[in-house]
């Protein structure tokens, strides 16, 4: 008699990102993606977050894959941390693998990888489970969803999906092969949610080109165009205009640069010879011959059009009449930073264009009439919305129960969750360590939460530093005490309270003199705590304190 069917997501479930979700079966765990998430704006110095794969690592032995479902770096970009921890082949259509390939060899970890390339429609077997990949609209290339035949039943795993009926290359996504697995039997559907919250259909991405296409038509201005930089079906879409119009093309940002280089060399684009061109020789063409296409749409500090339009950039200097086209939606946290960059620009005599004010981005995920389809096509028994916040998955669980599926069948679990499948029931049972890791610079931040916690705490509060030297032979005070503020209070300006400060600091020298009181370390947590009370009843403030006691 079959066993349980073990699922259980490390990342991607109440929260937007860091997608990765274990399959699980006896002696054999095969791992669903591997994404990164954006920091929170009080994750202080964090560059991005990853999943905690403790549990994974510790059962490494079991793990007989890493499949990829598409090239986002939210599915994507985790797996330089991740695969230091858990050595295991990595699955993954051409795209997706040629920008695996470019990441991994960033972090100088291409050489020990081991990367299977598949296309959509294969089928390969990873210890019991058997995966065939299912061709689907996305944003990006090469995106497929998975059916993963297990011991107990077929589960399907759509990841990322929308469909989009007028797809600017390739095929509209395999309806046909969802109605044949769901004819066949499906025990579990595991979907995604992102777009839950939206009704109707889906934008076509082709529908996007049209609006480039007029925004293009009879301009005399130079054009800047910022997106995605995986977002290959826009760019080519600025391509196929610039050559229709005449106009040559340079390429900036790093990211932007790879993805074309890559997508070029898989033929996942069509760039007619001659038209791009160095970035140095786009300043020598008048602005009507020019299209730029940048990094940048989500303003980050470092991007080619941040440095544009604050007079950072080498090579591209924004000019008066310029047309700069921002076809992207913000993610959630970085609408300040784009709007930093747009009046800026503005500023600087440009015209911008962006999503808020014109059509220039649709989604790459499915609306709620796509994700009736779906579940009508597979006729599931068991449902699990993945990928969203809180909400997202109640509200694909309500979408999921209307569609005819049993309440006691659909389940909406959290991040570590085991979810245990069988031929007759689906629940929770039990869980394991997961979170998050921070990633501060290239390493990972050791003790994240701690680190994490006095850098909240530094930034509201800021800190005090209290020096003191003291005897060696009797702990009599030499020098001190000398008081030291960041982030706290102006000193200078703030000169009684130093004085009282001090006097908090002497006192307490005195009492734990009259206590003989001489373990160091004793002494300091009494000096904190002492003036840790006295500053709340002054000022209301918590400062961290920090006493640093020197001996002669």
């Amino acid at each position: 008699m079959p066993g349980k069917l073990k699922i259980i997501p490390l990342g991607g479930l109440n929260e937007i990102g860091k997608n990765i979700t274990a399959y699980e079966y006896g002696e054999d765990i095969i791992v669903v993606d591997c994404g990164l998430g954006f920091p929170d704006d009080d994750m202080y110095g964090i560059d991005i977050v990853t999943p905690d794969v403790t549990y994974l690592a510790k059962n490494e032995e079991k793990v007989r894959g890493i499949v990829l479902t598409h090239g986002h770096e939210d599915h994507i970009g985790a797996l330089p941390y991740v695969i230091t921890e858990i050595q295991a082949p990595i699955f993954a259509t051409p795209l997706t693998a040629g920008l695996v390939e470019l990441k991994l060899a960033e972090h100088g970890l291409l050489d020990t990888a081991v990367i299977e390339v598949r296309k959509p429609g294969d089928s390969f077997r990873l210890g019991c489970f058997k995966v065939e990949m299912i061709h689907v609209n996305h944003s990006i290339p090469d995106t497929v969803s998975l059916a993963i035949t297990t011991p107990v039943g077929l589960v399907i795993h759509t990841s990322d999906f929308k469909i989009d009926t007028m797809p600017v290359s390739g095929s509209i996504i395999d309806l046909a092969r969802f109605g044949e697995l769901g004819n066949s039997g499906v025990l579990a559907l595991i979907s995604d949610s992102t777009n839950i919250e939206r009704p109707g259909y889906s934008t076509s991405e082709s529908k996007v080109g049209e609006r480039i296409d007029e925004l293009f038509r009879g301009s005399t201005h130079r054009i800047i165009v910022t997106t995605f930089a995986s977002n290959i079906h826009r760019v080519q879409q600025v391509l196929d205009c610039a050559q229709k119009y005449g106009r040559r093309v340079a390429i900036t940002g790093r990211s932007m640069e790879n993805a074309l280089r890559v997508s070029t060399e898989l033929e996942q684009m069509s760039i007619p010879q001659g038209l791009i061109i160095d970035i140095n020789q786009a300043k020598n063409l008048p602005p009507e011959k020019t299209v730029i296409i940048t990094t940048g749409s989500q303003g980050e500090p470092m991007s080619a059009l941040y440095r544009m339009a604050f007079s950072g950039h080498k090579q591209v200097e924004i000019r008066s009449g310029d047309k700069v086209i921002i076809s992207a939606s913000a993610v959630p946290g970085n609408e300040k930073t784009i709007s930093r960059v747009v009046n800026e620009l503005y500023r600087r005599g440009a015209e911008v264009i962006y999503d808020n004010i014109s059509d220039l981005h649709v989604s790459g995920h499915a609306y709620q009439e796509e994700l009736k389809m779906i579940i009508a096509l597979t006729k599931p028994q068991f449902f699990m919305p993945v990928h969203g916040e809180h909400r997202h998955l109640k509200m694909h669980a309500k979408l999921a129960s209307q569609m005819g599926i049993k309440q006691s069948n659909i389940i909406v679990a959290d991040i570590g969750n085991i979810v245990e499948v069988s031929e007759d029931a689906i629940a929770r049972n039990g869980k394991v360590q997961s979170g998050r890791v921070f990633v501060d610079g290239t390493g990972l931040v050791d003790g994240g939460s701690v680190v994490l916690r006095d850098r909240q705490h530094l930034a509201q509060d800021g800190m005090l530093v209290v020096i003191l030297t003291l005897s060696s032979e009797d702990s009599g005070l030499i020098t001190g005490p000398d008081i030291i503020t960041r982030g706290f209070v102006y000193v200078k300006e703030s000169e009684d309270l130093i004085s009282e400060l001090k006097d908090v600091v002497l006192a307490t020298l005195e009492q734990c003199a009259q206590e003989k009181v001489t373990d160091w370390q004793a002494l300091k947590s009494s000096i904190r705590t002492d003036l840790s009370r006295h500053l709340y009843k002054t000022t209301k403030r918590n400062p961290m304190i920090l006493p640093v006691i020197l001996e002669i």
